[in-house]
């Protein structure tokens, strides 16, 4: 029953929402699920500590590079108690058709973040709490989120329940927004909140097998519109001819003269449902994942994510990545929005430029390998990582750009003692 245990934890960390993630615990396996002859379990009162690092790299066909370095750190007890730490920088440079457009010739920024949770589950009842924060020049977040973790049937099956809180504040900076142009978010800002309930269980199906199901509503309420995000008007005549993929050119030589600020709805609400499941071979762990995804825009989703984790020894692991991606549009996507300005402005009510709130496809395939540096019984208190993912996107009813073409690397680095 204990590895049975183990394995609904390890998956239920999988299910917690983005930045709930607990600190993983000592376990006798992998998060694929292999198991690691020799470990023994650290003596009642013992600390574990792990460090971690990684490098990821970003390109893209649209101009855009992202650099993130990231740190990790954390310390988990026996007993029940973990408390898990991470920050990261992300260096973005961009020069993309929606930048160009705006006759800008090239945008920078620096993005920094950071994190800090803890757990203390004891015995089969457990809570799970922590807090993030991310500033940029003209960009302020911070949330904290809460979940109790409770398990049945022998820990066999688990429940968790959360919420979480966010509160961003948008502002603005000029020339190649730099904190010297930025204004003061007490002269000018807009605000968002958001809240986020979560629910969930994993359940041991088999002795090698896995399953999980998990539940989101989140609600936001506030002004996403971007204060950057400028959209082109045409007469009615002239937006039914506009093309897919229409250059900056075209645009600019057909468009009206009113160039108003993108205008999204100021209330939202989202809905998720997300299954996972794992199966143990012999030489290797088979990881599937479904999320549908639907709001109160219109918007309606799907993503299909497909990972194979093959055995290459005991120290090594190389695993095959597919994830495929389809979604609609908002119900206010419109690709040329028309504009009667005989009288004044006659604009739509809500206008967006964003290409992602638009129907799209992703699909996405890419290599991974993890060696196991350490020494003795327990191999994979040492590792390396790295991994490498091409991600190409057909924009359906798009100006400018038509599809995107990205490359993602990473490398990690990770220690435990």
């Amino acid at each position: 029953m204990q590895l049975r245990a183990v394995l609904a934890i390890v998956l239920l960390a999988g299910m917690m929402p983005t930045g709930a993630q607990g600190a993983p615990r000592k376990k006798k396996h992998d998060d694929s699920g292999s198991t690691t002859k020799g470990d023994e379990a650290p003596a009642e009162g013992s600390t574990n500590t792990d460090v971690g690092m990684e490098f990821a790299a970003y390109s893209d066909t649209d101009h855009v590079a992202v650099i993130t370095p990231s740190i990790n750190a954390g310390f988990h007890n026996i007993s029940g108690w973990a408390l898990h730490g991470n920050y990261l920088v992300d260096v973005v440079s961009a020069a993309s058709a929606d930048i160009v457009s705006t006759a800008s010739s090239q945008w920078h920024e620096i993005r920094q973040a950071g994190a800090l949770s803890a757990t203390y589950k004891p015995a089969d009842f457990g809570v799970d709490a922590g807090g993030s924060v991310s500033t940029e020049p003209d960009y302020l977040s911070w949330a904290a989120y809460a979940n109790v973790i409770k398990e049945f049937d022998q820990k066999n099956i688990t429940a968790n329940f959360g919420y979480g809180f966010s509160y961003d504040t948008q502002g603005r900076c000029g020339g190649e927004g730099t904190a010297m142009q930025c204004t003061p978010f007490n002269v000018f800002s807009r605000n968002l909140q958001r809240g986020t309930f979560t629910t969930g269980l994993a359940w041991v199906v088999d002795r090698d097998s896995l399953a999980s199901l998990a539940l989101d509503l989140i609600i936001e309420n506030g002004d996403q519109s971007k204060v950057y995000r400028y959209i082109p008007m045409f007469t009615q005549q002239v937006a039914q001819t506009v093309p897919l993929g229409a250059s900056i050119a075209f645009v600019n030589a057909n468009r009206l003269p009113e160039r108003p600020l993108e205008q999204l709805p100021l209330s939202r609400i989202r809905y998720a449902a997300t299954g996972r499941y794992a199966h143990r071979f012999d030489d290797s762990t088979l990881r599937l994942e479904e999320r549908l995804y639907s709001d109160s825009w219109g918007l309606y989703a799907s993503s299909t994510d497909v990972r194979w984790i093959f055995d290459l020894g005991r120290r090594i692991e190389f695993w095959p990545h597919g994830r495929f991606h389809y979604q609609g549009s908002v119900s206010f996507w419109q690709r040329a929005y028309s504009s009667n300005s005989t009288f004044g402005w006659d604009l739509p009510l809500y206008r967006t430029g964003d290409r992602e709130l638009g129907p799209l496809w992703t699909t996405e395939g890419g290599l991974g390998m993890r060696w196991y540096l350490g020494t003795g019984a327990d191999l994979r208190n040492w590792q390396i990582g790295l991994s490498g993912d091409v991600i190409y996107t057909s924009y359906l009813d798009d100006l400018y750009v038509t599809s995107r073409t990205g490359v993602l690397g990473a490398l990690m680095m990770q220690a435990e003692w």
